[in-house]
């Protein structure tokens, strides 16, 4: 009978563990999702203010990877600000969809 009580409060108290490890891998998971949309919030501030500039560009960000789209007057402009989204610290890949006008 003794044996019995402490099997059942063994089991109780692994499950107990498990659900407090499971809890505690969700907040981390969930803050480490808040870190990534906060420095890309910051890093998309620092490319848009390193090409303020250029008002024809829309600059996204996604875990580190920036991507540039719209129209420029011409294929060194474009270059020029696929130059200046890589310079910006923290920035891992910048993706060009950015279209040269008049072609």
């Amino acid at each position: 009978m003794k044996d019995s009580k402490l099997i059942a409060g063994l089991f109780a108290a692994a499950a107990f563990a498990l659900a407090s490890l499971s809890a505690h891998a969700q907040q981390e998971a969930a803050m480490a999702g808040a870190a990534v949309a906060t420095n890309d919030a910051t890093l998309l501030a620092k490319v848009k203010s390193a090409l303020s500039d250029q008002k024809e560009i829309t600059v996204s960000a996604n875990q580190g990877v920036i991507v540039l789209s719209g129209t420029v007057s011409s294929s060194d402009a474009g270059a020029k600000a696929i130059q200046a989204a890589s310079s910006v610290a923290g920035v891992k890949e910048v993706k060009s969809e950015l279209t040269v006008a008049g072609k």
